[in-house]
Formats: structure tokens, C-alpha cells, sequence
């Protein structure tokens, strides 16, 4: 039951509590979407899948996540889609489509604050998001960018949007935000691409300057295109801290497919799995499991999808696990680094779909 997660904190189970707290979950989700998810009950099928041969999450089946984008598949019934959210993708390509009840709606939220809150406190904070209004326009159908905002304006006390429809920027509204909030803590949200070619290098080459030492960036996605220009992580950080005195960086990596559970970046520099969540790294030849430090294609389970079949995914992403219960940061988990899309696969990243259109 999702209530044993809740009454925890985030980051507070080791290894051993975690994996068995998970795999009784998730055990429960796989036997609950063979019921009622066809597609899904034909590949279990398809797999030989037999309930009593799982002895941990780690042998549960996972679905590939480009699935999403070929069929419908959801677990409840359509007259209970409160809301479809899709994914990135650029003029032609398939995009995924995730079906949500109201029920797991409200959970992803819930665990979005509780995983978040470990970073920025308990308290509601001004959020500044370097984007245009118009990408949350439709609240039924949403994009993984707008799924994001809207993600987050739960935690926020106010909601201030910085660039125009045309993606310049607005320094009225800056500038009024910048005023209201000097000196406090706020969130800035943003993609990375989006954040550093709308955002920095427009206030560059302003010549303006605020002072935001004491906001939180929080970015995701986009690396692609900034490091085929030759900025890395650490050059990225240092222009914002050089620029804006920014020194609080949190960066995540989450997908559509699997919203509420973000790898969320601690004071270290390294992306956390949460108590709600786990990533694997498996080798490509077998898909046996990665050893520690071992690059594989990553697979990404869930305890918080309900209405649709996305607790167990292969992901169409490279990474590898730094470590397990021994970050210097003092929360316990998998910490992990993202090394990318594997080299076949789809550009679908919001930021990085953003970002083609400037290549």
C-alpha cells in the first residue's frame, strides 16, 4: 500500500528495507495491470511470466518504454481518463501517450512534493519558470514540459512565467519578480537548453544583473545539445554562478512515463532514487544486471502508476549507478549518473527535442 511509502521520508530506507518495501508493491501492480490491461497480460504471457518465480523487483518484467508510443494501453477504463499527457518529439515522430485517472494524478503530485521537499524545505516558495504561459494552455492534453510545470506549481507560492510566446525574454516581469522576491529563497525552473540560450545568454548580453544567491535551479534534460557546444555541467554552473550568484543546482531526470518519481540532484552533484523508485542499469547483450560503476541501458520502476502499465519500463537511456547508500549528502539510495540516449534511439527528450530546432 502506497500509505507505508507516505509515512516515510523520501530517502530514509537502506538497500535491503527499500527492495523489500518495493518489490511487495510492485508485485501487486504487475498482477493488478495483467487484470486489467490486455496488451500488457499478452506480453507477461508472451514472457512466460510466473508470479511465483519473482523473488525481488529486480526479476519483474519490464515493458520497453517506445511501447507508449505504438499502443494504448491503459488500466482503467477510458471513461476514467481525467487526463493524457504525451511526450517530446520532433515534426513526425511518434509520441507517447500516458493516460491518468484522478487517482494517480493526485498521487504523483503527493510524492512530487514529499521528494522535492527534501530539497527545498516544506514551506511554498516563488517560483520564476524560464518558459511561456502558453505551454500550459491545454490542461487536458498535456506535453511533458507543461506536465512538469504544472508539477511543480503545487509547491509554489506564486508562479511567474519569463519568456513571451516568441521564447524572448520578458524583463518587466523579471524585473517586478526580482524585486518582490531579492533576498529569498525561490525556485527557478526551466530545460537546460531552454534555461541557457533564452534565459543566461539574454541576460548576458543585457548586461543586466540580478542577485539570486539564494534561489534553486532546477533544470532537466537538454545536455545533448549543450555539450556538443562544448559547455559541460561544471562550465554551466559556473556561468550562472558567475552571472547570478546562483550556487544551488537541481538538476533531475524523469520522464512522462513515469511522472512524480524524479532523480532529483543533491549537493554533491549526484541524481537520487527516491524510496518511490529505482533505476538498473542492465548489459544489452543479456540484460543481466549491471555491476556498480558497470554503463548499461536503463531500466526504471515505479510504485506510483496506477492507471496505466508503467511501473517496470526499459528505457532508451545509458547510465550507471555511483553508489548505494553511501552518498556524502547523507540520503540513503541508488545514486546514479545519466549518460544519454542510447546512440539508436529517438532524440524524445523535452529539452532536447527544444533544442534541435537550433542545431
Amino acid at each position: 500500500m502506497l500509505e507505508d511509502f507516505y509515512a516515510l521520508a523520501p530517502y530514509s530506507l537502506n538497500r535491503e528495507e527499500k527492495k523489500k518495501l518495493l518489490t511487495g508493491e510492485l508485485l501487486a501492480l504487475t498482477e493488478y495491470h495483467r487484470q486489467h490491461c490486455e496488451p500488457y497480460r499478452k506480453m507477461l504471457d508472451a514472457m512466460g511470466y510466473q508470479k511465483d518465480q519473482i523473488h525481488s523487483f529486480y526479476d519483474l518484467p519490464f515493458y520497453p518504454v517506445r511501447m507508449f508510443k505504438e499502443a494504448d494501453l491503459l488500466s482503467i477504463p477510458k471513461e476514467q481518463v481525467f487526463k493524457t499527457m504525451t511526450s517530446s518529439g520532433t515534426t513526425g515522430q511518434a509520441v507517447s501517450k500516458i493516460y491518468l485517472d484522478k487517482e494517480t494524478a493526485l498521487v504523483q503530485q503527493k510524492v512530487m512534493i514529499k521528494i522535492l521537499g527534501d530539497y527545498l524545505g516544506k514551506k511554498r516558495i516563488p517560483m520564476l519558470v524560464i518558459d511561456s504561459p502558453a505551454v500550459v494552455k491545454n490542461r487536458q492534453l498535456f506535453t511533458a514540459r507543461g506536465a512538469a510545470i504544472i508539477g511543480l506549481n503545487i509547491i509554489a507560492s506564486e508562479t511567474k512565467y519569463v519568456l513571451n510566446e516568441d521564447m524572448s525574454l520578458n524583463y518587466e516581469v523579471l524585473r517586478q519578480f526580482m524585486e518582490k522576491h531579492q533576498g529569498e529563497k525561490f525556485l527557478i525552473f526551466g530545460f537546460t537548453f531552454m534555461v541557457w540560450q533564452h534565459f543566461y545568454q539574454e541576460l548576458k548580453k543585457s548586461g543586466e544583473s540580478f542577485d539570486m544567491a539564494e534561489a534553486f535551479l532546477m533544470t532537466g534534460g537538454g545536455w545533448k545539445k549543450l555539450e556538443s557546444e562544448a559547455i559541460s555541467r561544471e562550465d554551466f554552473k559556473k556561468c550562472f554562478q558567475e552571472l547570478c550568484g546562483i550556487h544551488h543546482f537541481l538538476d533531475h531526470y524523469g520522464m512522462v512515463e513515469q511522472t512524480g518519481c524524479i532523480y532529483a540532484e543533491c549537493e554533491c552533484g549526484h541524481l537520487h532514487a527516491s524510496i518511490y523508485s529505482d533505476i538498473i542499469p542492465r548489459r544489452p547483450n543479456d540484460f543481466s544486471v549491471c555491476d556498480i560503476g558497470e554503463k548499461g541501458i536503463l531500466q526504471v520502476v515505479s510504485v506510483l502508476p496506477h492507471s496505466y502499465p508503467g511501473h517496470s519500463l526499459l528505457t532508451e537511456d545509458e547510465g550507471l549507478i555511483l553508489g548505494e547508500d553511501d552518498c556524502p549528502c547523507g540520503r540513503k539510495g541508488k545514486y546514479v549518473k545519466i549518460l544519454g540516449r542510447i546512440k539508436s534511439a529517438e532524440l524524445r527528450g523535452c529539452s532536447d527535442t527544444y533544442a534541435e530546432k537550433f542545431a
